[in-house]
């Protein structure tokens, strides 16, 4: 028997990051996660910034402690959530790095429509609007004049990668989520560059997914005790996610964590008025788009966790929410709900039969959540011309059984709750199977 290799997975999501292990046993990927650590936003003279060098430092102690348990590592790989990214001049970054929750976005969004109408973007892209896009944060460092001193700018996954191996490379399913990558081409759109007055030497090709960018630098070899190739996994958590998902059929899937990301593959963007208006995205795949929506996830239950009962644990909030037979429902899909200073008083002013107890709050929240899903569902079905009967749900939320139960009643399809860490599967999966 040849040596067993080993492959690990550093996937960080905006509340949390972990690196997974990942080995082949009897054909099947076997897991081992050893390390864990908290993400959150920090707020920064007014400005909502994530911690790149903390984010760093975490990323560093997860794979010392990997190669402590584990010698015969191959490779690692890194996926994060989407849209948001480092400014670089030269090797040096440009900081902060704003979070996509910051309002900033407000204004340059109605700036870029005004040069590029969202209508003629959506055909060429195919990504939904939202206020975050990728799109409108560089437009807004235009504004700010921080883009002037930009010779690069990495989507977090590659600039953490870049951090590890001193290389900068683009990765084809992260680049697609800023809204500046042609449908057709798989390249940026530099008419779309060009009309925004963004320096075109920023934009470079991204490299398929599974690509290796290089081994670690020397130093951090040493730092971390160990040296492996860095590749590029699908780099955007869902992405991964979606690769990860044993979906059987032509079924749509939700991604459920801080988001919920409910969609299915299709091997072509789907860019028609119907779809602009559903706020369908076209998010790129392995191989295929992941025709999607993203309906604000566990978010809204988590803000109000945090703000009416923090000591709490969720199998409390659950059965509080059961007890209660409070029905309100929000659009949770509204910019009110994305950083509210309060979640408790956005749903409290939603209504004109107020919630009266904690158990109302978290009741208004799924029932809000899974009626989303119903409304999403319809649209995909519309637009794909497809019927769905068995819906996928993966990540932290596929864990909530009474949410689970509330989608099936109300979406009226079979739920098939899969409560696997399928983002971190489908990094595995990506460095395993590799073929470039």
């Amino acid at each position: 028997m040849g040596i067993k290799m080993y492959y690990l997975a550093i996937d960080i999501g905006a509340s949390s990051g972990r690196h997974i292990i990942g080995y082949l046993e009897n054909g099947e990927i076997k897991t081992d996660e050893v390390f864990r650590f908290k993400n959150g936003i920090k707020k920064q003279e007014n400005t909502l910034v994530w911690d790149v060098e903390e984010l760093f430092i975490n990323v560093k102690e997860g794979i010392k402690k990997a190669f402590l348990k584990y010698k015969n590592i191959k490779s690692l790989a890194i996926d994060t959530w989407g849209v948001d990214y480092v400014l670089m001049q030269g090797d040096t970054p440009i900081l902060p790095c704003v979070s996509y929750r910051d309002s900033r976005t407000e204004k340059s969004s109605e700036e870029v429509h005004k040069i590029y109408p969202f209508e003629k973007l959506y055909k060429k892209t195919g990504i939904s609007f939202n206020t975050f896009n990728t799109i409108y944060q560089l437009y807004a460092d235009k504004l700010s004049g921080k883009l002037k001193f930009a010779t690069d700018f990495l989507m977090m996954p590659e600039y953490l990668t870049y951090c590890l191996t001193g290389i900068k490379a683009k990765e084809y399913t992260i680049a697609s989520t800023t809204g500046l990558l042609n449908v057709e081409t798989g390249d940026f759109d530099y008419d779309i560059i060009e009309a925004l007055g963004l320096p075109k030497n920023i934009f470079s090709t991204p490299k398929p997914t599974g690509s290796v960018v290089g081994n670690l630098k020397e130093e951090i070899a040493k730092e971390v005790g160990g040296q492996l190739q860095v590749i590029l996994c699908a780099s955007h958590d869902t992405a991964s996610a979606v690769e990860g998902i044993p979906i059987k059929g032509d079924n749509p899937y939700i991604s459920s964590g801080t988001w919920s990301l409910l969609g299915i593959k299709n091997q072509k963007a789907i860019t028609t008025e119907e779809s602009r208006k559903a706020n369908y995205t076209n998010e790129g795949g392995v191989g295929y788009f992941r025709y999607l929506k993203n309906i604000m996830g566990m978010w809204i239950v988590n803000s109000l966790k945090a703000e009416l009962c923090p000591e709490q644990d969720f199998a409390y909030i659950i059965n509080k929410a059961k007890e209660s037979t409070f029905n309100g429902v929000v659009d949770i899909t509204e910019n009110r709900f994305l950083s509210p200073q309060s979640m408790k008083a956005e749903f409290y002013n939603s209504f004109n039969e107020k919630p009266t107890n904690l158990g109302d709050y978290f009741k208004s929240a799924l029932l809000s959540l899974a009626h989303s899903y119903k409304k999403a569902l319809e649209e995909l079905s519309l637009n794909t011309a497809k019927k769905f009967t068995t819906l996928y749900i993966v990540g932290g939320g596929a864990k909530n059984t009474y949410l689970n139960q509330l989608t099936e009643e109300i979406c009226n399809v079979k739920v098939v709750a899969l409560p696997i860490e399928a983002t971190a599967l489908g990094n595995l999966k990506i460095q395993i199977e590799r073929k470039i």
